[in-house]
């Protein structure tokens, strides 16, 4: 039947359709037949949207438009008035039914829901944003029964205020459903679950709450709420729909109710949006190696990368890692170096000595203090290295602060850790082994959240047989912990140098373990280090050694 000649009455017990059987005046608009009246009785005006549980019982002759709320004698001077503040219009709050008058001599603000059953709700609103209810019962969504007769459609606007749902019905001239949930952010989930059924009648539900967190995350828990496919959710540049409109910016509005993307999990990116991501400028930042060898293989070190170098103790991984930073800094790159096992005085002469081609940690005085002060300025003095004096060992968190505050706030794209052992010596209880992978988990999450590069230290596992000082190979196996630094290191580099041989002890090989960049292993190159300069330089492989650059 003609959805025109029929109307729907929902009840707490079943549905029922009632045949139209004549027209009437309206009470409430004071129209002279625009009230269908039903052969149960009640009546739907089709001008102000109405509804009359007993027609007939409350008469037929036309009252005065405002609503009179005999249960609350507190209330005076109601009517329907425009609100210009808001950008709405009689024609819309009466539509709505949402009035203005005085509660108490105080003036208010009044949405009147009606509920499923016919009943009338007000919601007050004081000057001051507090509310109150006038009326027992759970409070529908605010203008559901104005789209009770489409029987659902194509699509449905929630939002988190009666004066968004109105601002948005008003532009699109009250032709399309809108609702809002009536008690704000904090209870659109048991809104959105009381309601369901009802929701679940149109094939999209659009969400478009307040652009501030806690209607960002009410919109991400009213989503889960929906079946899959059936929630989209609309972003806007001000902070709600209202502001939109009086900002002069409706068509934006619009657009984004029509725009809006469908919701997804957090973390659930499709790959059509991902073009900006992969073109973005900062995307795998490389930074070259002083190294040739390992360039070839390695492409580089890149920003949102974790890069563990892993030795056995005394093999030189502090040296590596010092080259490395003065590389970086001379490059015009701005380093944070956080060094657990020696004097922030120790890392600073370390990296003037490289400089210098001079290590003057061990003989200062060699060189003139003009030449030191010139050292100075072009490395720990160039504004472009940050330490940290730490006393010996650091705990997690104040670590991560200190990473935190390094990246963000003085704008240092790669951090050095030397080295990660340290770092949880100083934790109580539980094992080293759970610990070291706790730590690199919250490591990887900073690193994924800011971008930076992380160049780590870490030890090894003593082999069996052959010790590392006596220049035995590392494997991955030998990391430290269960397997947290393998899995989430991006590459990960060993060092090797037979100590006891004097024809190689300051000879390094430099092996790339893991490289999940290119998937290229193997031997990248050998370093010599000279003790006259202090530097490692690329060298030569050793006679008897075969080329497994690319062993795997």
């Amino acid at each position: 039947m003609d959805k025109l000649t029929k109307y729907q009455v929902t009840t707490k017990e079943k549905e029922k359709t009632s045949e139209l059987v004549r027209h009437g005046p309206c009470p409430d608009c004071n129209s002279s037949d625009a009230v269908g009246v039903y052969d149960d009785g009640h009546g739907f005006c089709f001008s102000c949207n109405s509804f009359h549980r007993d027609y007939d019982k409350e008469g037929s002759t036309p009252r005065p438009a405002a609503v009179q709320h005999t249960s609350s004698p507190s209330l005076s001077n109601v009517s329907y008035a425009a609100l210009p503040k808001r950008g709405l219009s009689e024609e819309t709050c009466r539509f709505w039914q949402y009035e203005v008058g005085e509660y108490s001599g105080r003036p208010v603000q009044i949405a009147n829901y009606i509920t499923a059953n016919g009943e009338r709700l007000s919601k007050i609103r004081f000057a001051d944003k507090d509310f109150m209810q006038i009326g027992k019962g759970k409070l529908p969504l605010y203008g559901q029964w104005l789209w009770e007769r489409t029987g659902g459609g194509k699509l449905i606007v929630v939002t988190e205020g009666e004066i968004d749902a109105m601002s948005i019905s008003q532009l699109q001239e009250h032709r399309w459903p809108v609702v809002s949930i009536p008690n704000g952010a904090a209870g659109a989930v048991r809104a959105f679950r009381d309601n369901l059924e009802w929701l679940e009648q149109y094939e999209s539900v659009v969400i478009m709450f307040d652009n501030d967190k806690v209607g960002k995350e009410a919109a991400d828990q009213c989503s889960q709420v929906l079946s899959i496919g059936k929630a989209k959710v609309a972003t806007l540049p001000l902070k709600d729909a209202n502001e939109m409109m009086t900002d002069g910016r409706s068509q934006e509005l619009i657009s984004a109710i029509w725009n809006a993307k469908s919701w997804r999990p957090d973390g659930i990116v499709s790959g059509e949006d991902l073009w900006e991501v992969i073109n973005a400028q900062k995307a795998n930042i490389a930074h070259g190696y002083p190294w040739n060898g390992l360039n070839a293989l390695t492409h580089g070190l890149r920003e949102g990368e974790i890069t563990t170098l892993c030795a056995g103790s005394g093999i030189g991984k502090s040296q590596v890692c010092k080259e490395l930073a003065y590389h970086l800094i001379t490059e015009g790159q701005t380093i944070g170096y956080i060094a657990l096992e020696e004097s922030t005085q120790r890392t600073a002469l370390g990296l003037m000595g490289l400089h210098l081609n001079k290590p003057i940690h061990l003989t200062p005085d060699e060189v003139p203090e003009e030449a030191r002060r010139a050292a100075f300025d072009e490395t720990i003095g160039s504004g472009r290295y940050y330490t940290y004096d730490h006393w010996g060992s650091l705990g997690e968190a104040n670590l991560l602060s200190k990473i935190r505050y390094l990246v963000t706030s003085v704008g240092c794209r790669i951090i050095f850790l030397d080295h990660i052992s340290i770092v949880v010596s100083g934790m109580e209880g539980g094992d080293e082994r759970r610990m070291i992978d706790n730590t690199m988990t919250k490591l990887r999450s900073l690193v994924e959240e800011l971008g930076f590069g992380l160049v780590l230290v870490s030890h090894l596992k003593r082999p069996e047989g052959r010790g590392h000082e006596e220049g035995a190979r590392t494997t991955l196996a030998q990391l430290r912990g269960s397997a947290a630094i393998a899995q989430l290191s991006d590459m990960v580099l060993g060092l090797e140098r037979d100590q006891q041989d004097a024809a190689t002890a300051n000879q390094t090989c430099l092996r790339v373990l893991k490289n999940r960049w290119s998937g290229q292993n193997g031997v990248a190159c050998y370093l010599d280090y000279s003790e006259e300069t202090g530097r490692m330089m690329e060298g030569e492989p050793p006679q008897e050694e075969t080329n497994d650059s690319n062993d795997f």
